[in-house]
């Protein structure tokens, strides 16, 4: 499975969602709808920054899995969403080892 970091911004119809809900019945969504997509919620954390207010690392089967989750949390409108693929560190390591031929531009 991949790895995916989660970010959110709550829009003002969101706000109000999460002000009558609260963050541990959020918590508790959020783990059900990856768990349905057969993945795997590692951490849901709130911010409330410039940028976002949820972060959430979660293991999802692959990227079409996580492109259908995020296009349906988005069309809510609760939740402005954005999904980056992240690795491990040993990912990065097995990225290191793999052979590519590349000419920069103006060589």
């Amino acid at each position: 499975m991949a790895k995916f970091l989660l970010k959110s911004s709550y829009t003002v119809e969101g706000l109000r969602g999460l002000s009558k809900d609260g963050g541990t019945k959020r918590a508790e969504i959020v783990r059900a709808m990856i768990e349905n997509l057969g993945g795997r919620m590692e951490s849901l954390h709130f911010g409330f920054d410039e940028q976002h207010d949820t972060y959430v690392v979660c293991e999802l089967p692959n990227h079409e899995t996580a492109a259908a989750m995020a296009i349906a949390i988005r069309v809510t409108g609760g939740l402005e969403t954005r999904i980056t693929p992240i690795l491990t560190a040993e990912e990065v390591d097995e990225a290191t080892r793999i052979r590519v031929v590349y000419e920069p531009p103006g060589r």
